[in-house]
């Protein structure tokens, strides 16, 4: 579901390896990937592939497995009209960025069942996707789409994998087998919301400075004054992982060291603003301050960035306020 460059990617590489997929499409894209298939360019090899592809939901039938590669924002509209999708036993992996709308399903305690309505505005997407359908991703892959049809990979191979339940269920291991027959590498954890929030830690503060300022991974990791502000807001969305109870294996300067070490990469965030696209803002980083205004954590270096790029991204779609009119000259 969404042959962005993630979905397009992921599609093409379980088709190569012989699995039954077809992509959901619309646009430029679409008529590309039923003229033409995909093309694949990446560092181990071009290569092109011809799944099926459809627009309509009602044509694709029951399926065994429904990969959501949209982005989060889109999710609340599609999720309604997945039904011709779900037969008994179809699994449905979570791709999305940030916090998921199923986070708190199952989670126990004060918070068991809490709906964020910058990620689920009316619970549109919890009522249409049971939760025991559910298993969660991480992805790790960088990619982006070229032109219709064509999706350049440049850095990455890993999806994580993990029941909610925290369980190495069967049909956990059986996605794991065939995401790895295609060349991901596919651990699978049983604490998924703890590498969900390991994601996020990077993801609140890189994404939308990258998006402020137009720069790589690698630029604001190394910047004197940037790099700190990152630290900042990381420690926030540490403290709000704590009063969940979330105890992250990797440390702010680790997740640093390591955005260095990928360099020059664009985040998702900047290529979306880039390319005109709606900004996955909400869910990486309204959500985490939603979160944080319901445990009593002020998290004024997250807001900041936060509202700047919220207002960065209404003026890029025309619903930003304006300045006032000058008065007439005279």
């Amino acid at each position: 579901m969404g042959a962005g460059a993630i979905g397009a990617y992921v599609g093409a590489r379980l088709a190569r390896a012989g699995q039954d997929v077809t992509l959901f499409a619309r646009g430029a894209q679409l008529r590309a990937l039923a003229e033409r298939g995909i093309r694949v360019r990446a560092a181990d090899g071009d290569f092109e592939v011809r799944p099926a592809v459809a627009d309509r939901l009602e044509a694709i039938g029951p399926a065994d497995v429904v990969l959501l590669g949209v982005k989060a924002h889109s999710l609340p509209e599609l999720a309604p009209r997945l039904a011709p999708l779900l037969g008994p036993d179809t699994v449905v992996v979570s791709m999305q960025n940030g916090v998921p709308w199923w986070f708190f399903q199952g989670f126990g305690g004060d918070l068991e069942g809490l709906r964020l309505e910058r990620v689920d505005p009316g619970g549109a997407v919890a009522a249409a996707i049971a939760p025991g359908r559910i298993v969660g991703a991480i992805v790790y892959v960088s990619a982006e789409i070229e032109a219709p049809g064509v999706v350049r990979h440049h850095e990455g191979a890993r999806i994580s994998l993990g029941e909610p339940d925290g369980s190495r269920s069967d049909r956990v291991r059986r996605l794991a087998a065939a995401l790895g027959q295609a060349g991901f590498r596919c651990p699978i954890t049983t604490r998924v919301r703890h590498e969900i929030w390991v994601k996020i830690l990077g993801n609140v503060a890189f994404n939308p400075i990258s998006a402020l300022t137009g720069a790589t991974l690698g630029e604001m990791a190394r910047d004197p004054d940037v790099a700190p502000l990152i630290r900042e807001i990381m420690t926030e969305t540490e403290a709000v992982a704590q009063k969940l109870g979330l105890e992250l294996p990797v440390s702010i300067e680790q997740r640093m060291t390591g955005a260095e070490k990928v360099g020059e990469h664009k985040t998702s965030m900047l290529q979306d603003l880039e390319a005109g696209r709606p900004l996955e803002l909400e869910a990486i980083v309204g959500a985490v301050l939603e979160l944080g205004e319901r445990l009593g954590l002020a998290m004024p270096a997250t807001r900041a960035v936060y509202a700047c790029t919220r207002l960065l991204a209404a003026r890029r779609a025309g619903t930003g306020p304006r300045p006032p009119a000058r008065p007439p000259a005279g």
